[in-house]
């Protein structure tokens, strides 16, 4: 019997196999070189083939959330039927716990006869730092719908109900829901997930390369019009802020560049497609969060997006008391 997702699988590499991937991301401070993100980042062409490619682009990572748009096809698949475009873009967001976020998550569980007390993702503040500071001030607990994975955990109960599935253990891998998720990732991304272990709201998660991961979010925007592929693509361009929230990287950029579908991870991780372009996905060796969206945005420039429309996200400021004083900007190695 195949593990649960409780068991936390042997993944693909050990720490002394980690590659030595390029410098993707420079932080330059008073004209000094301060800093740097290494990592390894993949340029596809609208027809899927690499274009670019720096560092370990078929090493298998952790995709995190960005694997929820791909995710999201296989709850169609399995019976889901969302109400509107909002609760797909929910489904295969990551959001900050607003209250828009947290009613729309309530509402789909409610919608098939569940409440929040069957979300297995654990109890959260919001994320969006207004909104949380008001709960703190007010003393409210933390609570499963504020978590950032809500959407996509009342998009999963929902397709169990629509399927006749159980809704106990629906995080267990080997549930068909699980199940039909695993195979859906390694069909999309044309390669094997290599490895399965616990994700941060407790899901199974699936080990992808850069380039498995781009090839499966290109298919998406690149599907055509009524597939499950393109619902879930039009439902996330079409509801941005569903995707992740006021001031987030992923809805603003998807607002500034019409036809894009973007979706971050948790530990460096980031992915982008544009129809009729190409895909680009990256994952910084850090796993921080400083250097994400200045290497995505180098690598968008391939894709022929304009630098203006990718300004707020190429270069970053560093401050010094109240000025800028430096920039944290894409490396060399991506044309910038």
């Amino acid at each position: 019997m195949p593990p649960t997702a409780r068991t936390l699988a042997a993944g693909p590499c050990t720490g002394a196999e980690w590659p030595d991937n390029p410098v993707l991301v420079e932080v330059e401070r008073s004209g000094f070189l301060e800093s740097v993100h290494r990592g390894s980042l993949v340029v596809l062409g609208p027809d899927g083939e690499v274009r670019f490619a720096a560092g370990a682009v078929d090493r298998p990572m952790l995709p995190r959330s960005s694997n929820k748009p791909v995710q999201a096809t296989a709850l169609l698949a399995a019976g889901w039927t969302p109400r509107s475009a909002r609760e797909l873009a929910i489904g295969a967001g990551s959001h900050s716990g607003e209250d828009g976020h947290r009613e729309l998550a309530a509402a789909m569980l409610g919608a098939v006869g569940l409440d929040p007390d069957h979300l297995g993702c654990p109890p959260a503040l919001p994320s969006h730092e207004p909104t949380r500071a008001a709960w703190l001030t007010g003393g409210r607990a933390p609570q499963r719908t504020a978590m950032n994975c809500s959407g996509k955990h009342a998009a999963m109960l929902s397709a169990c109900v629509a399927s006749g599935w159980p809704v106990e253990g629906y995080l267990d891998r080997d549930h068909p829901l699980q199940q039909a998720i695993e195979s859906r990732l390694s069909e999309a991304a044309g390669e094997q997930v290599t490895a399965v272990v616990v994700d941060g709201c407790g899901a199974p998660q699936h080990a992808l390369s850069p380039t498995g991961l781009a090839r499966g979010v290109l298919s998406l925007v690149q599907a055509e019009a009524g597939s499950h592929e393109r619902a879930v693509a039009d439902g996330m361009r079409a509801e941005p802020w569903f995707v992740a929230g006021t001031g987030r990287e992923d809805t603003d950029l998807m607002r500034a560049v019409p036809g894009l579908l973007v979706k971050g991870g948790a530990d460096g991780v980031h992915v982008a497609a544009l129809p009729g372009a190409g895909a680009v996905a990256l994952k910084l060796d850090d796993g921080g969060d400083r250097g994400r969206m200045p290497a995505l945005a180098g690598g968008l420039r391939r894709l022929g997006v304009p630098a203006e429309a990718l300004a707020p996200w190429l270069h970053a400021s560093v401050t010094g008391g109240a000025e800028q004083v430096g920039v944290v900007r894409p490396a060399a190695v991506l044309g910038s």
